[in-house]
């Protein structure tokens, strides 16, 4: 069944049928992909390696969980990827990636010392939508700061995996090897999608495992209960004031490319750069189809009823109006707390002139907030040089460690780094 499902996805793939793959999607990677975004970062892919010349047969290898993972090989006028996905034994598609050649797995960032601290897993939360997750504890004297780990925008796990890289998992261990406690937990879309009610909103899926993080570490003693903190990245960057905001006691804000613009703005905007690398008229229909979606969005007509196919990226229209009414920056100027801003220069899904310009308008005044550009980082703070590309995320990298250490410091001012 599972080979079977991967021939007829490799069938699709040589079609360019996005509209059809996307049905052979489970839930979670039907959440976080649309026919669109993924027509587009195929397209942005093939067009970087020369256009296909073929898409060879699948090959499988026994995953956990009882998934299948299942290979693609793309050959290219002037190179070759791998399409890699996991299939159940209904034949659904749990997440999907363009992999380089020479695939590698994750493997830790120099600036991480493992036996300067210990991990231990936790459960988050109550009833069906628990949620487990990671407390990495520093070895050295205590109490010791703290921080919660939010992740971005999909169906992300407590790594916030994507590809060979996980940059949550960078940032924990480097920071818990400075003294820094940390916790991170796979998000309720990664870990319960079929368990989601329609009326899902962006406030759903991360305000309540958030503050059980919270909570749970002003529970430790190994944790200075006053000096808890919140990270978040793009979207868990974009929220985490509104968490902050249901929580005093939180001491802090780190925001990493967290993103202000409207996201159905920020999406057209995204396509719009996607298909200017690869140009054409399949992403010309998909950018078309966006805009008109968002313009249902930012309209009057939007309601509790429309139809999430009316809608970008398939959310529903209870998601899209939390969305819309929530502005990230008025919620940030409403705290008193302290942020630590922090932005990529090759950024091209949060940027600098569409996202950071509004947090330095309303905060670079205030004595409390630092807010930094890291050029040579994307989305994911990982170094490059060059316009960014999706074909980047594929390529095994590390959170910049530069990024770690401002991080790190600002957290902790007396806390030394590892030798």
């Amino acid at each position: 069944m599972e080979l079977d499902a991967a021939r007829g996805f490799a069938v699709l793939l040589r079609a360019e049928d996005f509209a059809q793959i996307v049905k052979l999607f489970a839930p979670p990677l039907r959440t976080a992909v649309s026919a669109e975004a993924l027509r587009l970062a195929w397209a942005a892919e093939v067009a970087e390696q020369g256009g296909v010349h073929a898409i060879g047969e699948p090959v499988s290898e026994p995953n956990t969980a009882g998934l299948t993972r299942v290979r693609i090989p793309v050959t290219c006028t002037n190179g070759s990827f791998t399409v890699v996905t996991l299939v159940d034994g209904d034949g659904l598609l749990h997440g999907l990636r363009l992999a380089p050649d020479g695939d590698a797995e994750w493997q830790p960032p120099h600036y991480a010392t493992p036996d300067r601290f210990t991990e231990r897993e936790v459960l988050l939360g109550e009833g069906p939508l628990a949620v487990p997750g990671t407390l990495s504890l520093p070895a050295g004297p205590g109490p010791s700061p703290a921080v919660v780990l939010l992740s971005g925008g999909g169906a992300f796990d407590r790594d916030e995996s994507s590809g060979p890289n996980k940059p949550l998992k960078d940032l924990a261990w480097g920071l818990a090897s400075r003294q820094v406690a940390v916790l991170r937990f796979d998000k309720m879309t990664f870990a319960h999608p079929d368990r989601l009610p329609s009326d899902f909103t962006m406030t759903d899926e991360y305000l309540p495992h958030a503050l059980a993080a919270v909570q749970l570490l002003r529970h430790q003693p190994e944790v200075a209960s006053d000096r808890i903190h919140l990270l978040g990245h793009s979207m868990g960057g974009k929220v985490a004031p509104r968490i902050a905001a249901a929580d005093p006691s939180i001491a802090g804000l780190v925001l990493l490319a967290a993103d202000t613009q409207p996201m159905h703005q920020a999406v057209v905007r995204v396509a719009r750069y996607l298909a200017a690398l690869a140009p054409g008229p399949s992403t010309d229909e998909a950018v078309a189809a966006l805009i008109k979606q968002a313009a249902v969005v930012a309209g009057p007509e939007l309601t509790p009823g429309t139809p999430p196919e009316l809608l970008p990226l398939g959310f529903s229209a209870a998601y899209w109006l939390d969305l819309r009414a929530y502005d990230p920056v008025v919620t940030a100027a409403g705290l008193t707390c302290p942020m630590l801003i922090l932005q990529g220069g090759r950024d091209y899904q949060v940027t600098v002139a569409d996202d950071l310009s509004r947090w330095q308008d309303a905060l670079a005044d205030r004595p409390e907030v630092v807010i930094r550009i890291h050029q040579d980082a994307n989305h994911l703070f990982i170094p490059g040089s060059g316009p960014a590309t999706p074909a980047e995320y594929a390529r095994p990298g590390h959170v910049e460690p530069t990024v770690v250490e401002e991080i790190a410091t600002w957290l902790a001012p007396s806390l030394t780094r590892p030798a």
